[in-house]
């Protein structure tokens, strides 16, 4: 060993005892490397997780939540992505190519249509919206072009939830001698891989943003797609691999603290949602509640037959007499919700929407609609929350 100590501290010869176990996994770094000779430098192979290449494309820690995650919905490979969005249009950069069409539920998450209008028209991808309640619609608009449907379950905003199964065994039946089969994607993100299974459901590709129920804490942003199909989770990651799309350590480490809590989160906030969702029908003002659970509640009777709980999201729609300023000060005055996207954090939520600018295909319903993503607190305090700021939309 050289007796300079840069060097003698750049290469220091102890190295731990191995056997350490602890509750949380390790944490690996690493952007470079190291290889044990030349024949593993050119034989190592990341893409099945045999070996270690390159930080980008995997280190123990990555690997590691991959796997929990694939067991979480029930699908057999995982890629990981920096952002719920990014999963989402790695999903549609790895499956459409230009000439190719993309069909997407009207009441879907914004930024994907965006991405669809601005980045795939650009690049010579159509897309076109159907209307996620009718699979006839679905039926009607699959042209030999479509190579992609996107499902969500519920809808963004509204709620309203799908028949996930009927729509799946449309583009099914559309796929019958198809050289190049539609593939069926899912924003599972609601569903959280607790609430159903995505490919018992019959999907191909479940995405979800980790940013939710997986963290939990509202301090990461990731996103994940997963397959139970080889071919297609080869073709998401050498997309993935091409675009440089990585994931920092340090966030992987705190989803993977996370997620054993999941399921225990994501069935109390769906407990604290239902009641106050309950109770929210039956305030003035407020002239309808949007939450799967809920009887007529769009989908209600399909969410009874393929699901096990709900998330923590609920729409009001106050009375069209209600002026937007007022539904403005109601969010103003609430001191517990706070205003702010995203949701699945410990602490509760709300934001107004303007629902008309959101649907191609009109939206039905008169009246502002506030979205709510309910929390950790004790119930019973949202619900003096609530109470006590409602009284400014007839202020």
């Amino acid at each position: 060993m050289s007796d300079q100590l840069p060097t003698r501290l750049i290469h220091h010869p102890y190295a731990p005892p191995a056997g350490f176990e602890a509750v949380q996994p390790g944490v690996h770094k690493a952007s470079t490397v190291f290889f044990a000779d030349v024949q593993a430098l050119r034989t190592n192979d990341w893409k099945d997780k045999s070996g270690y290449t390159y930080g980008l494309h995997g280190t123990p820690t990555s690997f590691m939540l991959e796997e929990r995650l694939a067991t979480l919905e029930g699908g057999r490979f995982c890629v990981l992505a920096p952002s719920g969005l990014s999963a989402l249009t790695l999903v549609d950069m790895a499956f459409l190519r230009h000439g190719d069409e993309l069909l997407i539920p009207d009441n879907a998450y914004g930024p994907g249509k965006a991405f669809a209008a601005g980045e795939l028209a650009a690049w010579g991808i159509t897309h076109r919206f159907y209307d996620p309640m009718d699979p006839a619609d679905l039926a009607r608009r699959i042209t030999p072009a479509t190579r992609l449907v996107w499902f969500e379950a519920p809808g963004s905003v509204s709620l309203e939830f799908p028949d996930l199964p009927a729509l799946a065994e449309v583009v099914r039946q559309a796929n019958a001698g198809r050289e190049r089969p539609v593939i069926r994607a899912l924003d599972n993100t609601w569903g959280a891989g607790i609430a159903f299974n995505a490919f018992d459901l019959g999907m191909d590709v479940s995405m979800q943003a980790l940013t939710k129920y997986p963290s939990g804490g509202a301090d990461v942003l990731m996103g994940s797609v997963i397959t139970r199909d080889e071919t297609l989770h080869r073709q998401v990651l050498l997309t993935h691999m091409r675009l440089g799309l990585g994931v920092g350590a340090n966030d992987i480490e705190l989803v993977l603290r996370g997620l054993p809590s999941i399921e225990l989160r994501y069935h109390a906030q769906d407990s604290s949602t239902r009641e106050l969702a309950r109770w929210m029908q039956s305030q003035p003002g407020v002239i309808r509640v949007l939450h799967p659970a809920l009887p007529g509640s769009p989908g209600h009777e399909i969410w009874t037959r393929d699901a096990r709980g709900a998330a923590c999201l609920f729409s009001a729609v106050f009375d069209p007499a209600i002026p937007q300023e007022r539904i403005d000060a109601f969010c103003n005055g609430l001191r517990l919700f706070r205003l702010g996207w995203s949701w699945a954090g410990p602490v509760s939520l709300c934001a107004p929407y303007q629902m008309a600018g959101l649907r191609s295909q009109g939206w039905p319903l008169a009246g502002g609609l506030v979205r709510f993503a309910v929390g950790l607190e004790a119930v019973g305090d949202l619900q003096a929350d609530l109470a006590q700021a409602l009284p400014l939309l007839q202020a």
